[in-house]
Formats: structure tokens, sequence, C-alpha cells
């Protein structure tokens, strides 16, 4: 039996037809997105929402996730294929034909926004739609094959999820919502461009210009610590909406990150090895503490350091 035969046999097994179809959905990606949607949540109501209105909107914003993540791995088959860390994903392996993704995909989007429509509202389910739309059409089939500011602008969807949870609880976007969504799209640059530090033959064999391809290691590592003070600076704007909790993580958090940044910096002006997936793994773990500190600030309800008089 050939392996191309085997192959085939076995993506026909139910076990492995849900392990590609969840591939697709890439869940450690959505994982990192829901992190943000909650406390975005949990800040809108000054407290807890209620838990039906949270499961649903988790829930909608998977499949919405789901379904950009779908549409992305159709659209960047031929990518995928030539990327070492990408080579496992469904239409590479060929266990899902590109046909099937493509309707997958589709269908997650349509159900999210209906979903979201019938559970939260309208506002939400079309900023989902949006961000789907967005993730595919702007980031997938136009900037990121063609800028080294790809993952900056098209990054904007993965900033999303806090402007849709917020507008599940309210109904509408607020200045606190932007805050949060500027703290994501801060936080992009540093995080994915040093991931592909690391990876930076895989994306020249895929021909993605992703910033570590086509720019000097010193002037990579010099734009992380541009955005990462961007991005410590900007979670500072949310502390007139919560309390001293966030406020004290987000300060100490901060430092930890800019410090590990300009170490990165340092060890590339030098010429020295450096180690970019350290801030990568530090980078998920930076906003993680954040948004924990953020959701349990708003979920005690303290008492918020003064609102803007506007």
């Amino acid at each position: 039996m050939t392996a191309a035969v085997e192959q085939a046999r076995r993506a026909r097994r139910p076990g492995e037809l849900l392990k590609a179809y969840t591939g697709l959905l890439k869940p450690r990606v959505i994982e990192l997105l829901l992190v943000t949607t909650i406390p975005a949540m949990l800040l809108a109501a000054r407290g807890i929402p209620s838990p039906w209105l949270v499961l649903c909107t988790l829930v909608g914003g998977t499949m919405a996730a789901g379904s950009a993540n779908a549409l992305n791995c159709v659209a960047d088959a031929d990518i995928d294929q030539v990327m070492q860390r990408t080579r496992a994903r469904p239409l590479v392996r060929h266990t899902v034909s590109d046909r099937h993704a493509l309707v997958f995909g589709i269908v997650l989007g349509l159900g999210s926004f209906a979903f979201l429509w019938a559970t939260a509202n309208l506002l939400a389910a079309a900023l989902a739609v949006g961000t789907i739309l967005f993730y595919v059409f702007v980031y997938t089939l136009v900037l990121k094959r063609r800028t080294a500011q790809n993952i900056v602008w098209g990054g904007a969807a993965g900033c999303m999820p806090v402007v849709i949870g917020w507008a599940a609880v309210t109904g509408r976007v607020d200045w606190p919502a932007l805050v949060m969504f500027g703290i994501v799209f801060f936080w992009t640059p540093p995080h994915t461009w040093a991931l592909a530090m690391k990876y930076k033959a895989d994306y020249e064999r895929a021909g993605v210009p992703m910033l570590p391809v086509v720019a000097e290691p010193a002037y990579v590592s010099r734009q992380i610590v541009a955005y990462s003070w961007l991005m410590v600076v900007w979670t500072l704007l949310l502390v007139p909406a919560a309390g001293w909790l966030y406020a004290s993580f987000a300060v100490l958090s901060g430092a930890w990150f800019l410090w590990l940044a300009h170490r990165l910096h340092a060890a590339t002006k030098r010429g020295v090895p450096a180690k970019p997936m350290r801030l990568f793994h530090m980078s998920n773990t930076y906003l993680m503490i954040v948004c924990v500190a953020l959701a349990v600030d708003a979920a005690l309800g303290l008492p918020v350091l003064g609102w803007p008089s506007f």
C-alpha cells in the first residue's frame, strides 16, 4: 500500500477527521483571543455579566475565529506546504480537501453571525463578520505577501475580540474597548516578529516578507523595543477605567516585558546569538497577566481610579 493511499484511508477515520477539522480552527490562536474577550466583558459590566451571555459570546467568537483561521488555511495552503512549522496542517497533509475546508470556514462564519445576533446583539455579530472579512481579504490575501508591515495592520483582526466582547455586553463601543484594542494592536508586532526571527528561513522559503526576512536583526529588535514601549504606555491609558490592582500589574509586568525587549535588542546589536523565543513565550504570559489582572479588578468591583470627564 502506497503512502498516499494509506494517508487517504486514515483521513476517512472519524478520529482523524475530527482532528483535522480541529486543526483548521487553530485552537492555540483561539485560546489567546478568548483570554482577551472575557476581561473586556467584565470591565464593560464593571462586575460579572450574565454567565449565559459570556458563554454565548465565547462560543460565537470561537466560531468566528475558527472561520477566519480555516479560510486562512485555504488561502495559505501553498505557503504552509513549504514552511517547516506548518507542514502538519490538514490541507498540507490532505486530510481535508480545499473545497471542504472552504465550505467549513464559510458555514462557521455565517453561523457565528447568526448565533451572536440571536444570543448577544447585532453589533457584536456584525463586528465578528467584519473581522473575518478583514482577516481573510485584507491581511491574508493582500498584506501578508506584499509588505513587511503585514502583521502590524493585519494584526488588527486579532484585536477585535475585546471590542466584540464589549459590544456584546453594552450594545455599543466605548473608549475603554478601543484602548484594549490598542493594547493588543501594539502587542502583536513584538510577539510575531520574535517568532519570525526564529523561523526566518521558513518565511524566506515561502516568500513572505516578514520584517526579519527583509531587515537586519538589529533593526527588527529596535522595532520590537519601540512597539513594546507603545504597548506598555498604552496599557496605562486603561488605568482611569480600572482599579489599583490592574494598574499595579500593568506597571510591573510592563517593566518585565521592556527589560526582555531591550535585552534582545542589546544582543542583536552586539551580534551575539539572541533568544527571540524567550520574548515570544513571555509575550503570551504578559498578555495573560494584564488580562487576568483586569478581569479580577473588574469582577471584584474595585473602585476605579478616575474616568476622564468627557
